[in-house]
């Protein structure tokens, strides 16, 4: 489930729970939204428990149409579960944001 407010500074979302082939349209249709705002967004990661490659897809996704749109998307407070899956797919430096890496 994404939840999404809009602020003076721009716009934030938060994702909670899979994001996996068995929930990507419904994400999509709620990133959609969040994109079409014509705001920079700030993406929080933190409660996503579980990606495959169709929520990596909707993150390239979102990333590629903000820079279309002349806008910043923001990964922020990536779960380990983000980071393992950007990671083993070779896509932390495409997105380009900052990674805390914690010890475990």
């Amino acid at each position: 489930m994404l939840t999404f407010t809009k602020t003076d500074l721009g716009a934030r979302a938060y994702i909670e729970g899979p994001m996996t082939i068995h929930n990507a349209l419904d994400l999509k249709a709620q990133f959609i939204d969040a994109l079409n705002t014509g705001q920079d967004l700030e993406l929080n990661l933190a409660a996503v428990t579980e990606i495959d490659a169709a929520g990596l897809q909707l993150l390239i996704m979102a990333k590629q149409q903000q820079t279309l749109t002349q806008h910043e998307l923001t990964l922020v407070s990536h779960s380990a579960a983000v980071l393992e899956a950007i990671e083993i797919m070779g896509l932390i430096s495409w997105f380009n944001d900052p990674v805390v890496i914690t010890r475990q």
